[in-house]
């Protein structure tokens, strides 16, 4: 089975400005010389960590890597004003740009997948392949699914702990009333609110319980940046029309992709790797036996690693 290659450092850190007031974290690793890849990580909110940049060969591969507005590195830290789908779009090309990279591979799991499929509709040509991994189509059911009435079926407990921040009055429609509180005066009340948010993903995006996984989503950093961000972008319908990424499929038909979705993931279900695949079936999709939503599972590992490989080889 594949594992991660060796822990790397970057050869460069870059503080882009773009539209003000963000500015974005941006790192390259491994072969200056090798073939451009650029990792767009989930969340929204996210992040990149460190072992973000063990998937790929150093030796063949320039690694590039950037935390989105308002999480990570990138500052400032949680900032909503001008966050939105349409500018991470102009700040990848932006990146590029500054880079000097004419096309490059995309690498990109769960709201990473959904940036990463939007952004090679938009520049198809600037696109070499993509290796994708919890597809998450941002539809309106996708949401509701995890956030309002479906996940909570699997997880009650969790669900229950989650559902603790918001009275029952304003339970009918909770990010909304999670929106309320994220984006609201009281400081104590928004911090409650970011952790039950991001812990309830932590918790159910393995297979087998992770406790330490849920105590990195709820370190209180992280979980600000992450549960705001999300949480105003699925308040937008993430910034994205009605079905966008099924609709404009054709746009990247001849895109090479591989696709990697977990069979047990809980955060974004397999349907949606599924109903994509089988709009686009010349993307090859790997259903993972044994693995839910978390990119560190070792069946997902061995897979995203195999693909990364195979892309090097192709490349």
């Amino acid at each position: 089975m594949n594992g991660l290659y060796p822990p790397l450092h970057p050869y460069v850190r870059h503080s882009l400005a773009v539209e003000p007031p963000h500015v974005l974290h941006v790192e390259e690793c491994g072969n200056p010389g090798g073939i451009p890849v650029l990792f767009v990580h989930g969340g929204p909110g996210g992040g990149c960590e460190p072992y973000h940049r063990q998937y790929f060969d150093p030796e063949r591969y320039r690694i590039v890597l950037f935390d989105q507005r308002g999480c990570g590195q990138s500052i400032p830290h949680g900032e909503l004003e001008g966050n939105d789908t349409q500018a991470l779009l102009r700040d990848m090309e932006f990146i590029r740009e500054h880079l000097g990279i004419e096309r490059w591979l995309l690498f990109g799991g769960s709201w990473g997948s959904t940036l990463s499929l939007v952004y090679a509709q938009a520049h198809p040509e600037r696109v070499t392949g993509m290796v994708l991994r919890g597809i998450f189509l941002c539809r309106d059911r996708d949401i509701r699914w995890f956030y309002q009435e479906g996940a909570g079926y699997l997880f009650p407990d969790y669900w229950e702990e989650f559902l603790a921040p918001i009275p029952a009055a304003e339970q009918a429609d909770l990010v909304a009333a999670y929106y309320r509180r994220l984006t609201g005066a009281d400081e104590v009340q928004r911090l409650l609110a970011a952790k039950a948010w991001s812990v309830w993903e932590g918790r159910a995006s393995t297979l087998r319980a992770k406790p330490s996984l849920a105590e990195h989503f709820g370190e209180a950093r992280r979980a600000l940046a992450m549960a705001r961000i999300e949480c105003h972008y699925f308040m937008h319908e993430s910034f994205l029309a009605d079905n966008q990424i099924l609709r404009d499929i054709e746009r990247i038909r001849d895109i090479p992709a591989i696709i990697v979705h977990g069979r047990y993931d809980v955060v974004c279900p397999v349907e949606q790797a599924w109903t994509l695949h089988r709009a686009w079936p010349e993307a090859r999709l790997h259903i993972i036996a044994d693995a839910g939503h978390s990119a560190g599972e070792p069946g997902n590992v061995d897979a995203l690693v195999a693909a990364t490989r195979e892309f090097a080889e192709r490349l």
